[in-house]
C-alpha cells in the first residue's frame, strides 16, 4: 500500500506497562508521530493493573522513548505524542473496557492486546461488553493458541465479537525489511524465480538463531518450547514467502491466499525428522552460563526443547524432491535470521583434468537479521597460468546501498494496521494449518538431546543434512 497518514482512529494498548509495549510499541507509534504517520486526530490509551493516572503513563512513555529510541527525542515530537497519551487502569470494580469509553474520541479504533494468552478470551468479551465490537481492529500477538484445537477456539471467540475482516495476527517478522523484499526479489527478477524450483535447487535452509536464554521467561517456556513459540509461526511465514507461487497482485487477499496454497502443499512433519535439543551450562566470553534447566521457573528434569532442527517436504509439482530444512535454537553461537537457497551442483565437471576437482555449489543467502542483505555465492578462475577457481560473493547491504538502516518492524506493522491493510498480518487459515503441520512432533516429540550453550546446537542434527552440512552460523 502506498504511504499515507491513516484515517482519524483511537488507539488502544492492552498491557501498556509490559515489556512488548515498553519496548517496543510505544517507541513505534512515537516514531510514526515523527513521520506525520499517525492519525490527524486520535489518543492513545493505554490499560494496564499499574494505579497510574495520564501523566503517570506519559512519564512512563518518555522513559521508553528516550531508552529504546536510537535517534533520541525531539520536543516538539514528543509535545504533540504526548498530548495524545491517556490511561485507564484495570484496577478495580466494573468491566476495564467499559472505563476506556470515556477516554476515546474517535468513532473506530485500533486496540492491540500486548496480554498473555491466557487472558485474551477475557479481553475479548470485554471488548463486546463495552459496546466496542463495531469499528475495532484488533492486533493479538503470538503465540495463536497452543495447538490446533485451542487455535480454532480463540479464532472462534475472536469472531464472536470482532469479524476476520478487522483481525490482524502479528508476527514481527514479517514487519522487517529484507522479509518484505523476499517477494521482489523473486517476482521482479526473473533471474532468480525461474532457477528457484527443483529443478534448480538441492535444497534450502531457514535458520532462526538466538544468543541468549530463556531469561526471566522460564516458566513460559516450559509450556511452549522452540517449535510453538518459533517454528509454527516466523519459520513457516519465512518457508510461505520463500516457496509460494506468484500472487496475482500485490494486494494482501492475493499474498495471503499463495501463502496458505503453500503451506497446505508442506506435508506434516515427520517426527523421525527432527532434532530436539536442550541448551547446558558452559562458558561465553568467558563468564559462566547456566543451563536451561537451571533458569528460573524450569524443572529440574525438563524435557521442553530449547532447540529444534527438522527436515520437511512440499509436495507440489514446483518443490517436490527439494529439501527444506528448518532450525531455530537458544543460546547458540550468534543471533541470526538468515534463508539459504542451495543451488544444484552442474551435471558434469568438465574441469576434471585440471586443478578443479570439485565446484563449490552456488547458494543465495539472504540475511533478515542482523545485517540485513543478500549476497550469491558463486566460483570464478583465479588469476594465473593455473586453471583453479576460487569462491566468490556478490553482496547486496541495506546500510551501505541505501545509506539508511531499514525502520523497526513494529514502525511498519503498526502503521499497516491502522491503514487497515493485512498484508503483512497471518490470516486464519494460515494460523490453523501452521499447528496442522507441526502437530505430528508436539503428539510424539523425539527426546531432548543436549548441546552447550555457544555452539551451533546438537551434533545429531547434521543427520538432517547428511551427506553435506548445515551452514555455520559465524558464515
Amino acid at each position: 500500500m502506498p504511504l499515507t497518514t491513516p484515517k482519524d482512529q483511537d488507539i488502544v494498548l492492552v498491557g501498556a506497562s509490559g515489556d512488548l509495549a515498553t519496548k517496543r510499541l510505544i517507541p513505534a507509534l512515537y516514531n510514526l508521530e515523527s513521520d506525520g504517520l499517525l492519525p490527524s486526530r486520535g489518543s492513545v490509551v493505554g490499560v494496564a493493573t499499574n494505579d497510574w493516572d495520564d501523566q503517570d503513563f506519559r512519564m512512563h512513555a518518555l522513559k521508553s522513548v528516550a531508552v529504546n529510541n536510537p535517534s533520541g527525542i525531539d520536543d516538539a515530537v514528543w509535545d504533540r505524542f504526548a498530548s495524545r497519551l491517556r490511561f485507564v487502569s484495570s484496577l478495580g470494580d466494573g468491566d476495564t473496557m467499559t472505563r476506556v469509553v470515556p477516554r476515546l474520541d474517535q468513532a473506530t479504533r485500533l486496540v492491540y492486546f500486548s496480554i498473555p494468552p491466557s487472558a485474551f478470551e477475557g479481553s475479548v468479551a470485554s471488548l463486546g461488553n463495552a459496546g466496542l465490537s463495531e469499528g475495532t481492529k484488533l492486533i493479538i500477538e503470538k503465540p495463536f493458541g497452543h495447538d490446533i484445537e485451542s487455535a480454532r477456539h480463540l479464532n472462534q471467540t475472536i469472531h464472536q465479537v470482532i469479524p476476520e475482516e478487522r483481525v490482524f495476527r502479528i508476527d514481527h517478522y514479517l514487519g522487517k525489511e529484507t522479509v518484505q523484499n523476499l517477494l521482489v526479489l523473486r517476482f521482479a527478477n526473473p533471474l532468480f524465480e525461474r532457477t528457484l524450483n527443483n529443478e534448480g535447487v538441492q535444497r534450502v535452509e531457514i535458520t532462526v538463531a538466538e544468543s541468549v536464554g530463556v531469561g526471566r521467561r522460564g516458566a513460559f517456556y516450559e509450556e511452549t518450547g522452540a517449535i510453538r513459540d518459533i517454528v509454527q509461526n516466523h519459520v513457516l511465514q519465512l518457508l510461505a514467502l520463500v516457496a509460494m507461487e506468484a500472487p496475482h497482485d500485490m494486494g494482501a487477499a492475493s499474498i495471503r491466499e499463495e501463502k496458505a496454497k503453500l503451506l497446505n502443499s508442506v506435508a506434516p512433519i515427520d517426527p523421525a525428522f527432527v532434532v530436539r535439543g536442550q541448551y547446558t551450562a558452559g562458558t561465553i566470553d568467558g563468564k559462566k552460563v547456566p543451563g536451561y534447566r537451571e533458569e528460573s521457573g524450569v524443572a529440574e528434569d525438563s524435557q521442553t526443547e530449547t532447540y529444534a532442527a527438522m527436515r520437511l517436504r512440499i509436495d507440489n509439482w514446483r518443490w517436490g524432491g527439494t529439501r527444506f530444512l528448518l532450525r531455530t535454537g537458544k543460546r547458540l553461537a550468534r543471533r541470526e535470521t538468515r534463508v539459504v537457497v542451495v543451488f544444484r551442483d552442474a551435471p558434469f565437471n568438465f574441469f576434471a583434468t585440471t586443478e578443479i576437482q570439485r565446484l563449490v555449489s552456488q547458494k543465495l543467502n539472504i540475511r533478515i537479521q542482523p545485517n540485513e542483505g543478500i549476497s550469491i555465492t558463486f566460483v570464478l578462475k583465479e588469476p594465473g597460468p593455473v586453471v583453479a577457481t576460487q569462491k566468490v560473493d556478490m553482496d547486496f547491504s541495506y546500510a551501505s546501498s541505501f545509506n539508511k538502516t531499514p525502520k523497526e518492524a513494529y514502525d511498519r506493522l503498526l502503521l499497516e494496521a491502522l491503514l487497515g491493510d493485512h498484508t503483512l498480518f497471518i490470516s486464519e487459515s494460515e494460523t490453523e494449518r501452521g499447528w496442522e503441520i507441526v502437530r505430528p512432533v508436539l503428539e510424539a516429540p523425539p527426546p531432548v538431546v543436549p548441546y552447550e550453550v555457544g555452539s551451533a546446537g546438537p551434533a545429531e542434527a547434521e543427520g538432517l543434512v547428511a551427506p553435506r552440512r548445515w551452514h555455520a552460523l559465524e558464515d
